[in-house]
This record gives C-alpha cells, sequence and structure tokens, in this order.
C-alpha cells in the first residue's frame, strides 16, 4: 500500500518544503495539499519544494472545475509538473469550499467532473487542439511546451454515480473517510467498469483520505479528533451507520450543528452527542490513538488493504513533523 500524507494549506513554502523532504526522506509516495479558501495557493506553494526533491509526487486536493476553469487549471498542473519532472498530481473535485465561498452551487456534476479531466489529459499530451464540451468548450488550446510525461489526475469521488462515472475515465480515485467495509462497497460498484474498460481493478489506484491524529497522549488524540469531526464525511447522512447503530445515528444526525459549533470553537464537547457515541466515530473513523497502540492502526490499514485499497493519504493537524515521522518509522515499513 502507497502511504500519503496531506498537509494543511497554511503552511508556507518554506515550512511545506521541509515537511515534503521529511514526507520523501521516510519513504512516503505522496504529499498533498488541501485546496482551501483561507489557505495559500496549492499550486504555488509546491515550487519551491518540486525544484528540489527527487522522487515524491505532490498536488493539490481537491480543486473544482467550479472554482477554476479546466484550460486553467491544466496550465497551472502542468507547470507543477514541469517543475517536478513529472511527479505531479490533483484530485479533481466537483463542488468544495472555496466554490461554496465563491457563491457556486455545482450543477451537473457528473459532466462537469468528466469534462475536466478529459480537457487535463487532452492538455497533457503536449498538443494543439481544441475540446468539444458541453459546459467547457475549448475552442483552442497550445501546450506543446509539455515536456514531461502526464501528471497524474485523480477524481475525487464518494457517491455511487461518481464512482461508476470516474472509472471510465479517470486516472484514479481518491475516496474520503471510508472504513474497509465501506471499500468492498466501492469495490461492488467501480470493477465492473474498470474491467469494461480493460483495466485490473486490483492495480488501479484507489486512494482515501484518512485523518491521523496519533499521539503520545491519548488524550490529546482523542481531543484533537473530535474537534475536527465537522469536516470528516464519516458523521453525515450516507456514511453515518457505517460507525454507529442506527439510534446513535440519529442521535449524531440531530446534532450536526454541534459538531461545527466545536469545530469553529476548536472545543472537543459534542453538545447532544453522548461521550460514547463520539468516542465510537473517532475509534471507528479516524485513527486516533497512542503512540504506544500504533500496531492496532497498522492492523486497521492492513484491513483497508485486504479491502481493495491499494493507497491512503493521512491527513495530518498539529505537529506535522512528529506526525510524518511517526507515519514514516512505524506505517511505511509495516505496510511496504
Amino acid at each position: 500500500m502507497r502511504i500519503d500524507v496531506i498537509i494543511e494549506s497554511d503552511k508556507t513554502a518554506a515550512e511545506f518544503a521541509r515537511l515534503g523532504q521529511l514526507a520523501e526522506d521516510y519513504g512516503l509516495g505522496g504529499i498533498w495539499v488541501a485546496n482551501n479558501a483561507n489557505g495559500r495557493d496549492a499550486f504555488v506553494n509546491f515550487t519551491p519544494f518540486a525544484m528540489q526533491s527527487e522522487r515524491i509526487a505532490m498536488g493539490p486536493i481537491a480543486v473544482s472545475p467550479y472554482e477554476l476553469h479546466p484550460l486553467k487549471m491544466a496550465i497551472s498542473l502542468l507547470t507543477l509538473n514541469e517543475l517536478a519532472d513529472g511527479r505531479a498530481q490533483i484530485v479533481v473535485g466537483g463542488g468544495g469550499g472555496t466554490a461554496g465561498a465563491m457563491g457556486y452551487k455545482p450543477q451537473r456534476m457528473v459532466r462537469a467532473m468528466r469534462e475536466c479531466i478529459e480537457i487535463l489529459h487532452l492538455a497533457a499530451s503536449g498538443h494543439v487542439g481544441s475540446y468539444e464540451g458541453e459546459m467547457y468548450p475549448l475552442s483552442w488550446m497550445d501546450t506543446t511546451w509539455v515536456t514531461q510525461p502526464r501528471p497524474m489526475i485523480y477524481a475525487g469521488v464518494n457517491g455511487p454515480q461518481m464512482l461508476k462515472s470516474a472509472a471510465r475515465y479517470a486516472d484514479g480515485m481518491m475516496v474520503s473517510d471510508f472504513t474497509p467495509g465501506r471499500m468492498s462497497w466501492v469495490h461492488e460498484i467501480i470493477d465492473p467498469v474498470l474491467e469494461e474498460r480493460g483495466v485490473n481493478p486490483a492495480s488501479y489506484p484507489l486512494n482515501n483520505f484518512w485523518a491521523w491524529h496519533v499521539k503520545e497522549d491519548p488524550v490529546e488524540a482523542n481531543r484533537e479528533a473530535r474537534i475536527w469531526l465537522c469536516v470528516r464525511g464519516t458523521i453525515y447522512p450516507d456514511y453515518i451507520r457505517d460507525v454507529v447503530d442506527e439510534d446513535e445515528a440519529k442521535i449524531v444526525t440531530d446534532n450536526l450543528s454541534s459538531f461545527a459549533k466545536a469545530f469553529y470553537q476548536k472545543n472537543p464537547v459534542i453538545e447532544g452527542v453522548p461521550d460514547e457515541i463520539v468516542d465510537k466515530i473517532v475509534e471507528r473513523g479516524t485513527s486516533a490513538s497512542a503512540l504506544a497502540d500504533i500496531d492496532k492502526e497498522v492492523e486497521r490499514f492492513k484491513s483497508f488493504e485486504k479491502a481493495g485499497l491499494n493507497q491512503i493519504a493521512l491527513k495530518v493537524y498539529g505537529e506535522p513533523d512528529k506526525a510524518i515521522r511517526t507515519i514514516g518509522e512505524h506505517i511505511v515499513p509495516a505496510l511496504s
């Protein structure tokens, strides 16, 4: 299994280069930066690291065609790919916070995602051409300046319609906060489409955005995980039953605003939701263990691997240096 790491977008280019070099030194496969409306530019901030690193893949997660036209997205991605000697990667998403902050309400998301990724593929070919899209028509595009192999283009998908569509055209996929059981469901949807396309499902790049809160102090690990549950897909109606029972799921969905309040106040208390339910979500929907219990996380990731996941992107929060070292010293060797 390939192990990636996701870094917050508030880091300076120098900090990002330092953390990226640490990840490369520890043998991680990729480093991502969250594409947030309140962070630094997810392409530009990679520049120093792209030019000093040698092996690790890098790119933003996730960029939506509703916030950045596919032609401009292609130019930014391919420029990064040139700087990184062909090691750029991107997750193309349908919506996201940046598009929301700009006032866009995604429509025809399946079509928009497909046209965006097809334009990225066309641009990466390094030719002059046009694109007859319904949503993003291009009368002319010239990328004859491209010298590097095509960057890795993932589709950021969760729902069944998007999964099935992306299996027809994307280089790989990234889902978010899926449990091992949910991964089996993913393969039931995408495997027949991949096989029809002539792609082996076992080798098709399938990545999972997963929250990492492993710390020496288990209390601090649990506290950090609780605060960030608001941005975990796990707590929302389509997925909450993957980690709790029906009665508990109703309590959670009736109190979603409490998770948001805890997030914005950076408070681990989720009002209206019993601690035992919150702890169950943290335990089953994130990696929030004591460092002394890290073997439990190794076993979790082996369960992911058995369920057909071949890549995982671990989102790190406080003390990213320590997190990368822990991942590099314990998770990478166990899953190589």
